[in-house]
């Protein structure tokens, strides 16, 4: 009975443990981009701006639709993101695109290509065009430090692969992986600790 009781006395500390550790997580920020202010226009052909998001976090990644190469594995990567985001049960947040390839990329274009994708909740979503391709490019360089280059003669545009993570104030605290062709090595898509520093931020309004 007393080595029964004494399992029972470790078990519960053990989750005592595991339940502390998950409370007491301390999302700490590794970058600090303040956002430039922006008027776009989202794939419902609804005007977005960079005032409309805060108040709330949001992660933001850069796609356009006539991608040969990483940006559907990208944008099936914030789909299940997202699935981690409604499994917590959480609801103060938006997805963010922003096309690399606004010539091409119309509100219908956008719209069509997020059809192809089944996400749970595409009233989060906001895939963003409207603009011209100096502006994308200078616009991802001076908010994100990102590199979007369209070459000349060419339909593909130069982009990267990361996720980031914006707070409440418009600012970039902390970027990801968003595609990988390894996910069982550490430059996996970190889908779990993205919707962990998303909820903390989430909780940390409250």
């Amino acid at each position: 009975m007393k080595k029964k009781k004494l399992i029972i006395i470790t078990l519960l500390l053990i989750v005592g443990v595991l339940l502390s550790s998950c409370s007491n997580y301390n999302f700490k920020p590794t970058i600090e981009y303040k956002i430039q202010d922006f008027t776009m226009i989202d794939h419902r052909g609804e005007t977005v701006t960079l005032d409309d998001l805060k108040g709330q976090p949001w992660i933001a990644m850069f796609i356009f639709t006539n991608c040969k190469t990483i940006c559907q594995p990208m944008t099936l990567n914030m789909s299940i993101v997202q699935e981690k985001l409604v499994e917590k049960g959480l609801e103060d947040y938006k997805i963010v695109g922003f096309s690399v390839d606004p010539e091409n990329d119309t509100p219908e274009a956008l719209s069509k290509y997020l059809d192809y994708f089944t996400v749970p909740d595409e009233s989060k979503w906001h895939l963003l065009t409207g603009y011209d391709q100096k502006f994308i490019e200078q616009f991802a360089l001076q908010s994100f430090k990102a590199l979007v280059k369209k070459p000349e003669d060419d339909d593909q545009v130069i982009h990267g692969s990361s996720f980031y993570l914006v707070d409440e104030n418009g600012v970039a605290v902390k970027y990801y992986s968003g595609y990988s062709e390894e996910e069982n090595s550490a430059k996996a898509v970190p889908y779990d600790e993205i919707a962990l520093d998303m909820e903390t931020l989430i909780n940390n309004m409250k």
